[in-house]
């Protein structure tokens, strides 16, 4: 009778199973394609991504990278929204965290209710933190405790403009080599004498910890992100969706080898 109902139970998940390997989705993108099916492989004809089974997209679902990026007051809009649209291109989940939840007000324009605080804030797989009034996170004994608290479940770390200045008082870029805003290279370099701080590079790996220059910068170490985690079909792909021409893969300086 066991046996019976096993292979009553086991069939129709086969049948299941079946019809999701035979149907066709666009990975995740948040356009309208994200809802599309196909029959046969192939590209999608709305985004230009190689189609993936509905299977694959379970799994993917299932192991979805997750970003936390760290908001504050005076955060640059342009440092966290470009690297937020490639993430979100590429089907990362995204969440926001300050302080508090209390609203933060980007550049004194833009009013962000943040997702968590730094009290209820889940695990990520990523740590991204931006430009702008840093000295906000960076002088906060609160915030630096924090981040460091978070470091042995955080995978990878990304900066983008003076973010890499939070790194910095974390003590999570001494022995790198670095970058930052161009106009903040010789402070970055006195504020963390121990790392190596570079000009006129967009980015630079390190494996576990990517900086970017200022602001636009920022979607350029964000698509080598994609690339390395995703493929760089995919890092093209959403490169042509936001219709950045300005991508060159492999233009910042990768030390992840």
């Amino acid at each position: 009778m066991k046996q019976l109902l096993h292979l009553l139970f086991f069939i129709p998940c086969l049948a299941f199973s079946q019809v999701y390997a035979n149907t066709y989705v666009c990975p995740p993108c948040n356009c309208p394609c994200d809802t599309h099916t196909y029959q046969q492989p192939g590209i999608c004809a709305h985004c230009g991504m190689k189609l993936i089974t509905k299977n694959e997209q379970v799994l993917n679902d299932q192991k979805k990278v997750t970003v936390c990026f760290y908001l504050y007051d005076g955060v640059e809009v342009l440092d966290f929204a470009g690297p937020m649209e490639v993430f979100s291109y590429a089907g990362f989940k995204i969440i926001t965290v300050a302080k508090t939840k209390a609203p933060v007000l980007s550049q004194g324009i833009l009013k962000i209710t943040p997702d968590y605080s730094i009290k209820d804030a889940p695990q990520a797989d990523i740590f991204a933190v931006f430009g702008g009034s840093d000295e906000i996170a960076t002088d906060d004994p609160e915030v630096i405790s924090w981040i460091k608290s978070r470091d042995s479940t955080t995978k990878s770390y990304f900066s983008v403009c003076t973010g890499a200045f939070i790194l910095g008082k974390a003590g999570l870029l001494d022995q790198l080599t670095v970058t930052t805003f161009h106009k903040s290279i010789i402070n970055l370099q006195k504020a963390v004498p121990k790392a190596k701080v570079l000009s006129n590079v967009r980015y630079v790996d390190n494996g576990r910890v990517i900086t970017t220059a200022g602001i636009s910068a920022g979607i350029d170490g964000a698509l080598h992100l994609v690339s390395k985690l995703s493929g760089k079909e995919a890092a093209q792909a959403v490169a042509k969706q936001i219709e950045y021409d300005k991508y060159v893969p492999e233009q910042g300086m990768d030390l992840s080898h």
